[in-house]
């Protein structure tokens, strides 16, 4: 079980894979972002994208599983207050293999709470060619082993 002491400033773990079928995008996107280039394979021909595209919230959500996994899972997680920032940078596409990349930025002790800290990272997720599609940058609480 991984605690606040654990983690290490410029430590990097490796996460997924995820594989994106086009069944998956149109169902998240029929719920949550149905917009015609996430959800019809025709409209989304005639748009910007050239083809069907998985919604940037799905892309984070894909994220967040492998995320979970393979470390929150296995850690004292006591949740998080949010994130600084997201960019969706290439499109998502039916067949894509997606990968990631935690780096922790900074780790910071609790001035208001003994028993926990607080991890700054940088996650950047990419397809199967290599392409950056999505960069996030996070904190999140652990208990410490010793308040």
């Amino acid at each position: 079980m991984r605690h606040f002491e654990d983690f290490k400033v410029g430590e990097v773990t490796e996460i997924g894979p995820v594989s994106v079928s086009e069944e998956e995008i149109v169902e998240f996107a029929s719920r949550y972002d149905p917009q015609p280039f996430h959800i019809d394979p025709e409209a989304a021909q005639a748009s910007p994208f050239g083809g069907l595209i998985a919604s940037g919230w799905h892309t984070t959500a894909l994220f967040m599983g492998m995320f979970v996994r393979a470390i929150l899972l296995d850690s004292a997680s006591l949740g998080s207050p949010g994130v600084e920032e997201i960019r969706w940078t290439a499109p998502v596409r039916p067949g894509d293999k997606l990968t990631g990349r935690v780096t922790v930025t900074d780790v910071q002790p609790s001035e208001r709470n003994a028993n926990r800290g607080t991890v700054f990272t940088t996650s950047e997720v990419f397809n199967q060619d290599g392409t950056l599609v999505m960069s996030l940058n996070a904190r999140g609480f652990f208990a410490r082993r010793e308040g």
